[in-house]
């Protein structure tokens, strides 16, 4: 397989599995959020703050993801060397 190509897949499962982990994180949370304001709506000030900087936290992992995964793709420093060998190869 071409370096490029395991580097797309690579990329592509990266940022899957950074979206499925932050969505079920962010749903938990959320969740829990609103079961703590069913229970106490007197604290649902305090519950939202506390929730909205969690899912701030939970979606800086998604944003670290996707620049590792641009990295990848974009600013590889190995792409180079990567395409000089298969060139010489194909000769």
């Amino acid at each position: 397989m071409e370096f490029l190509t395991m580097c797309m897949l690579a990329a592509g499962f990266g940022m899957a599995i950074g979206a499925f982990g932050t969505g079920i994180g962010q749903g938990l949370a959320v969740k829990s959020a609103v079961e703590g304001v069913s229970r106490n709506p007197g604290a649902s000030g305090k519950i939202l703050t506390t929730m909205m900087i969690g899912l701030a936290m939970i979606e800086s992992l998604a944003i670290y993801v996707l620049v590792v995964c641009l990295i990848i793709l974009f600013a590889n420093p190995y792409k180079d060397v990567a395409i000089k060998i298969a060139e010489t190869v194909a000769k």
